[in-house]
């Protein structure tokens, strides 16, 4: 078996950030051994950038990926874009050290329309060929709407089949959620990924609240059917020993833990309870 790095994807954290900074933030992420971060969801300001820097060099951390939009994901929605911000994106890179970049998402602009995905997926590739001239690879994150089919092909071969430069940095736990098995699809990606992102898939209580007095069948059938929770590594269904294999197998660098939603608890001690689910598989040395 080959060996990678584990990392956190820092989206999780992004209340922590606004809360200790950007570098007490990455004191805490090396304290429970991790040098490997994906920065999401946080502002790249000046300062931030400054301070990622800083806190990578001070504490050994790695910054595995950046994130940015292709184009704003509504009109007139805000946030940095490889349609208009492509040589400040290119510059934070090169200031961090990074030479992976990763879309989070389609723009919701192209929802359910196969010619505005076929645009966007045109013009990613053409903006992956951009980015390599610097050094830099692009990388598309999957959700589950990645496995709607649009004449029979699920949208994630769709955009695969149609791109010659973008890489896939695939997401296990949406994988499963989509209805497919995340190391099959691991598989039939080899060559094509240098990023995963680990999260766990659980089937969480019924929340029963609000039938203490009368029953309301569509409440009940929105409450039964919203059970799918994102879990730490090791609470939930999925196979992790066999994904993180089928990943090495097929080129991953970087196993990105992430969870979506916390559920009331603390995003350092979910970190840590899925830290050490990978440690007792056996996975110590690749903090």
């Amino acid at each position: 078996m080959g060996k990678a790095k584990i990392g956190v994807q820092m989206m999780m954290l992004k209340g922590k950030v606004e809360e200790l900074g950007v570098y007490e933030t990455m004191r805490k992420i090396e304290e429970l051994g991790f040098h490997a971060v994906e920065v999401s969801q946080i502002p790249m300001t000046a300062e931030n950038v400054a301070e990622l820097k800083r806190a990578s060099q001070d504490f050994n951390i790695k910054i595995a990926a950046l994130s940015a939009a292709l184009e704003p994901m509504l009109p007139g929605m805000g946030g940095e874009t490889l349609t208009n911000d492509f040589e400040k994106i290119i510059n934070d890179c090169k200031t961090l050290d990074c030479n992976f970049l990763r879309i989070g998402m389609l723009p919701f602009t192209t929802s359910g329309d196969k010619d505005k995905i076929m645009s966007f997926v045109k013009k990613a590739d053409e903006a992956a060929e951009k980015l390599a001239e610097h050094g830099i690879e692009l990388y598309y994150h999957n959700h589950h709407i990645e496995f709607q089919k649009y004449d029979g092909e699920y949208l994630l071969d769709i955009i695969k089949n149609n791109t010659a430069k973008i890489g896939f940095e695939l997401d296990v736990h949406w994988i499963q959620r989509g209805g497919l098995d995340p190391v099959e699809v691991i598989n039939k990606f080899e060559g094509r990924i240098s990023l995963i992102h680990l999260k766990d898939y659980r089937i969480g209580q019924i929340d029963m609240s609000g039938f203490e007095n009368e029953f309301d069948q569509g409440k009940f059938f929105q409450a039964f059917n919203n059970v799918i929770q994102f879990a730490e590594l090791g609470e939930g269904s999925l196979d992790l020993k066999a994904i993180i294999e089928a990943g090495i197998e097929s080129g991953s660098q970087y196993f990105l833990i992430e969870q979506d939603e916390l559920y009331g608890r603390d995003p350092f001690d979910c970190l840590k309870t899925s830290a050490d689910h990978l440690r007792k598989l056996g996975y110590s040395d690749w903090f």
